[in-house]
């Protein structure tokens, strides 16, 4: 392996990119952190010596698709008060103000307190999530080849963040209390605010606002390329209602269903919540070589768009659950011959290799995609709106998971396979169509 691939690699891109890297990367630390612990924290019992809210798991599953759901809902209202008013950079640092307050909120063992973090979290990510992406995209033309590059970097950087927080925030609030989690969450979102105002000069704004807006009409090509973005819409709803079920209804799994002993370490048990750490350092592992996958196959001069990309990375997704389709299994099994037990730990390990492969092949390019096909002035506005689709498919998410009881776990994990896959064939069969849409862009 050659190991300065990777460092010849970020030399090729512009400074900015590594503000908006570290700024992300402190930033999906505190929600990731928050995240891997919320659903536990919900449903463990309050008469315990790590004392929780003791809700059912459906109730916590529903308040947990609810809650991922309106953080990206709440993009829409951020985008347009960016485009119309506020600037992108503003609306970083304003929504980064909002989420310092609400994390450090959370640490504070009080539910007035719980519910006034949450809703502080929800505004800041809904103001500063659609506007640190589209600054990714300003850094770079159109039709850059490195562009999908720069958002793999940008989402690695996302994924550091994920990795060390579900390791940190994971420990210290399984083992020395939530709350004590929650506030570790909090001092990762000061750091990240601190990078992102020092290093804002590094940064170029495209001023895509809606000034003089009345006198300019959409194109045709706008038009034509609008619905193609809406097609990727429908594409994330569904690819985020199945990845989602890491933090609900997988988390849970790993929680109650999971043999998480490891002998050779003394039996030591390793937290639920560590298991959020395996999407992320997949990412990290892989990120770069996927990266440079697409870009070779696109140097040979091969017909591969960004829809065909997010297609592949939603079928490689969904065929992750089937591993978790053999783990109920196993546990039903265990369950039959023993009256209890447990399934085994690799289950779930592979089930987050495939998940992250998919995961590679659509979500970075969708980040780029958007970017690239938006009218400028109104580029962070249909940000907004792909971070609402983000929201819906976890809405959706959630109510899977809710009603994952009255489905069966292991229908629920194969049924999503399945439904992966239709989705994407379908979309496949139109697939000459919508790349035509684009008027022969480069996607």
């Amino acid at each position: 392996m050659n190991v300065s691939f990777p460092i010849k690699t970020l030399k090729n891109h512009p400074k900015g990119l590594f503000v908006l890297f570290f700024a992300e990367l402190w930033e999906r630390f505190s929600y990731y952190g928050m995240r891997a612990i919320l659903v536990l924290y919900l449903v463990s019992s309050d008469k315990a010596s790590n004392p929780g809210l003791n809700w059912s798991n459906a109730d916590a599953l529903s308040f947990y698709g609810w809650y991922t759901a309106l953080v990206y809902i709440a993009c829409i209202p951020g985008g347009i008060l960016s485009d119309k008013y506020l600037g992108k950079i503003n609306s970083v640092i304003i929504g980064g103000t909002f989420l310092c307050v609400g994390h450090i909120i959370l640490s504070f063992q009080n539910i007035i307190f719980f519910y006034t973090g949450i809703i502080s979290i929800i505004i800041g990510v809904g103001l500063l999530k659609p506007n640190i992406s589209s600054l990714v995209g300003d850094l770079y033309k159109k039709n850059d080849l490195k562009r999908d590059q720069g958002f793999t970097i940008f989402y690695i950087g996302i994924n550091f963040g994920a990795f060390f927080s579900s390791i940190i925030v994971g420990w210290v609030g399984e083992v020395y209390g939530w709350h004590y989690g929650f506030s570790i969450a909090g001092f990762g979102m000061i750091l990240g605010q601190l990078i992102f105002i020092k290093g804002r000069k590094n940064l170029r704004e495209k001023a895509g606002t809606y000034k003089n807006i009345i006198n300019k009409k959409i194109s045709l090509i706008e038009f034509d390329r609008i619905k193609v973005l809406t097609v990727s819409f429908l594409i994330i709803i569904i690819f985020w209602a199945a990845f989602e079920q890491a933090g609900g209804l997988m988390n849970l799994y790993a929680f109650e269903k999971t043999d998480r002993t490891v002998s050779w370490l003394g039996d030591f048990e390793i937290p639920a919540s560590w298991f959020q750490s395996i999407n992320p350092l997949l990412i990290i592992l892989l990120g770069i070589f996927i990266s440079k996958f697409w870009i070779k196959v696109a140097s040979n001069n091969s017909q591969i768009s960004s829809i065909f990309k997010m297609l592949t990375g939603l079928i490689i997704m969904g065929s992750g659950f089937i591993f978790m389709f053999f783990a109920s299994l196993e546990y039903e099994k265990n369950i039959a011959i023993y009256g209890n037990g447990y399934s085994s730990m690799h289950w779930i390990f592979l089930a987050y290799l495939f998940i992250t492969i998919g995961e590679l092949c659509a979500s970075p390019v969708i980040l780029s995609f958007i970017t690239k096909l938006s009218p400028t002035r109104y580029i962070s506005t249909i940000m907004g709106l792909y971070f609402a689709s983000v929201g819906l498919g976890n809405m959706l998410a959630g109510k899977i998971g809710q009603y994952s009881n009255s489905f069966g776990e292991k229908e629920t994990f194969i049924g999503i396979t399945i439904f992966c896959t239709l989705v994407s064939s379908v979309i496949f069969l139109f697939l000459k169509k919508l790349n035509n849409l684009t008027h022969k862009a480069d996607i």
